[in-house]
């Protein structure tokens, strides 16, 4: 007999079923509570509402759990590239290797961006933050391709998928060059995903470029870990825009201005802020250890601890032992990262910290690697982006072909009841 839920107001009960997912999550279904009650919810930040099922992602912040389509990230990280991952989050299988040889040929059929692209690149000043200006490149796409999704035909959806990874990608890179001043770059069909990432974005005409395999590996392995993380806020932005049925290059336009906020996307970019107040401070570490340790002091540690993770970031294993060998690599001697292997150090050992699960996560490593790279602190959440492209097509994707009705939350009116206009 399946589980139910007794809601009773002013002495009558009603009833609702109790939803179980396949990882044994359970949730009550409130669908009909408004029009059985009259009444609504209210839940600010929808900490405690469930907006969608969905076959994506699974995630288990108290036992430290991250898997995409049944496999954990460990494993895909491990054995998988981009690529692959991006495959099966958005079309819900391992591809085989002929599947994955023509998904990686197909996006290259669509990394050409329109030369008119740059005269709105253009318009914007060089002080511009980047992912305003990668918001505003996404949202434009849509104007250089106007014809709508349609999301029931298999080869045109598949197309628009290859067109958006394709695209994004170069147009991410050209908000860093525009920045530099630098002329804007292409994509090689010669090469990797990855490895057209950092020549995008770092190649000049004046001189060959050449890049560290363990460097594409450790990018490779950085975009695995940020390619979806259940309903957040730009991936819940994504899924809310789409189900207006609005297109997938402004709903990822969506995500990506949702992405941009602090609280979200901002957090490595928080790290490397925290690192250099540090060394521009004197470089104690152990002063500002105690400083996050006293709980009258506003100083806190970004890049330790996760809201969702309440016991280690099981990301952060996977890329702590990539950014070791990228230092080791590029053999990069700076103060900011010394200080940061300093905190990390002290907090991997440090009591007040281990009893707290206040573990380096995700976030306090990818902003090291990106920092011994060269790539500005400004850029991070474009980074970011970047991994994240796939979960969102895969979100936005799986909503439509769920025909998910068109989000509309409701609210409690809190305002002046009626008044007479004079």
């Amino acid at each position: 007999m399946s589980k139910t839920a007794i809601l009773e107001i002013d002495g009558k009960k009603y009833e609702f079923p109790i939803f179980k997912g396949s990882e044994n999550e359970e949730a009550i279904d409130i669908k009909k509570l408004r029009d059985l009650t009259g009444l609504v919810t209210l839940d600010p930040g929808y900490k405690n509402s469930g907006s969608c099922t969905s076959e994506i992602t699974f995630l288990d912040g108290e036992l430290g759990i991250l898997r995409y389509r049944g496999y954990a990230i460990e494993d895909l990280a491990e054995n998988a590239n981009f690529l692959e991952v991006s495959y099966l989050l958005i079309f819900g299988k391992k591809p085989t290797a002929a599947e994955l040889e023509k998904f990686e040929n197909d996006i290259r059929k669509y990394t050409l961006v329109n030369e008119e692209m740059k005269s709105i690149l253009d318009g914007f000043p060089k002080s511009a933050h980047p992912m305003g200006i990668l918001a505003a490149l996404t949202s434009a796409l849509t104007s250089f391709n106007p014809k709508s999704v349609d999301v029931e035909n298999e080869k045109d959806l598949y197309c628009a998928v290859c067109k958006t990874m394709g695209k994004f990608l170069v147009i991410a890179t050209w908000t860093f060059r525009k920045n530099m001043g630098y002329p804007m770059n292409y994509y090689d069909n010669t090469k990797g995903y990855v490895e057209n990432f950092m020549r995008l974005m770092f190649e000049i005409p004046t001189e060959p470029y050449k890049v560290s395999q363990t460097v594409i590996d450790a990018l490779d392995k950085l975009f695995i870990l940020h390619a979806d993380h259940e309903q957040n806020c730009s991936t819940s932005t994504v899924r809310m825009v789409g189900s207006s049925h609005a297109g997938l290059f402004a709903s990822i336009s969506a995500g990506v201005s949702a992405l941009w906020g602090p609280l979200h996307g901002g957090a490595n970019q928080a790290v490397l802020e925290m690192l250099e107040e540090i060394h521009n401070n004197g470089g104690d570490t152990e002063k500002y250890l105690a400083k996050a340790k006293d709980k009258a002091d506003p100083f806190r540690l970004m890049g330790f601890g996760h809201r969702v993770y309440k016991n280690f970031d099981p990301r952060a294993k996977i890329i702590k032992k990539a950014a070791n060998e990228v230092l080791a690599t590029l053999g990069v001697e700076d103060p900011i990262l010394d200080i940061a292997r300093k905190l990390e150090a002290a907090a991997l050992e440090d009591e007040y910290f281990k009893a707290r699960n206040l573990y380096p996560n995700v976030d306090f490593y990818s902003g090291i690697i990106y920092r011994a790279l060269g790539i500005p602190t400004d850029m991070f959440t474009v980074m970011f982006a970047i991994g994240r492209l796939p979960g969102w097509i895969a979100q936005w994707k799986e909503m439509r072909e769920n025909k998910e009705p068109i989000g509309r939350p409701r609210q409690i009116y809190t305002g002046s009841p009626l008044r007479e206009f004079k």
